[in-house]
């Protein structure tokens, strides 16, 4: 066991395994479509990597079949350590800050590097400001966010009426993604969806301006991605199939929520759920591409130093 550890947060409906740093899923993808290229890369680098158990729904973590399938899992938490990556930012911030508890309790971790992709990066914020305000043992020592909505999205603003197609620059994937992903929200309690929103997230009394001061003496690290690109709105366009540049580049969030930045772009899309569905190799997403992974590496790493 080590004191210090990687841990992997996944985003907005993704299912993802708890895993650790000797311990995988015993078929398919050993931590998921979110997580695995992530987790074998900092391995590889020497670093203690655990993943975040996270469920489209609540309750605990169920194997899946299908695109990303995965199974044997090693250990399957209480869904009170389980994020509900389709529901409340805030309410997902604490089963996360309980999760790293039991890592402190069972393993021993008592400082981490956060990684995060898409809405992991808002869950993981959310888990920062419980971790401080409760006097955890827990101490956050970077984060590191690939394809966070820090600013919301457009599918968000779709979802509630403040984005329309003409907004989707007559692109038939982005029309298609927003479609689509309003059909899926609609099938769910009120939560993620209405809150990956510009108007949720930002401006006077926005959930950003209430996270004032929880990153402060954290460092943190943004990664956006720019594969589709169209003469759109810059705070939708260019963007990664789910989460614009502009928006994953915290673009509007002042220095009071995120005083120590650092930001990085790709011509990427968000994940290998998107590239699969455009016909891309694996490679083209945030979460799979070596060159975005040296970059997650070298700010754990400069952070450490």
């Amino acid at each position: 066991m080590t004191s210090t550890a990687v841990v992997i947060v996944s985003g907005g409906d993704a299912v993802s395994p708890f895993t650790t740093p000797t311990q995988a899923c015993a078929t398919g993808l050993a931590a998921g479509n979110t997580d695995t290229a992530l987790r074998e890369f900092l391995l590889a680098r020497g670093h203690a990597v655990y993943t975040s158990p996270a469920m489209n729904a609540r309750g605990p973590v169920i194997e899946q079949g299908g695109f990303g399938a995965f199974g044997g899992m090693p250990v399957t938490l209480p869904d009170i350590m389980t994020v509900n990556s389709t529901g409340d930012i805030d309410l997902a911030g604490e089963h996360l800050a309980r999760f790293l508890g039991y890592l402190h309790s069972e393993y021993g971790v008592s400082a981490v590097h956060l990684v995060a992709h898409s809405m992991g990066g808002l869950f993981s914020r959310a888990a920062i400001r419980v971790l401080k305000s409760t006097d955890s043992p827990v101490r956050v020592l970077s984060l590191t966010t690939l394809g966070t909505p820090w600013a919301g999205s457009l599918v968000g603003d779709f979802v509630i009426g403040d984005a329309t197609l003409a907004d989707c620059a007559a692109d038939a994937f982005t029309e298609m993604v927003v479609t689509e992903f309003k059909k899926r929200a609609e099938t769910l309690p009120v939560g993620a969806a209405q809150q990956v929103t510009t108007r949720y997230l930002m401006g006077e009394g926005g959930w950003n301006e209430a996270q004032a001061g929880v990153l402060d003496g954290i460092p943190v690290t943004l990664l956006g991605a720019t594969y589709f690109s169209a003469d759109g709105d810059s705070k939708y366009w260019p963007h990664d199939g789910f989460v614009s540049e502009s928006s994953a580049l915290a673009t509007g969030v002042s220095d009071a929520v995120l005083p120590h930045r650092a930001t990085h772009s790709f011509k990427r899309t968000h994940s290998i759920f998107t590239s699969n569905a455009i016909g891309a190799d694996w490679n083209t997403a945030l979460t799979w591409d070596p060159e975005v992974l040296e970059v997650v590496a070298a700010a754990i790493v400069e952070a450490t130093a």
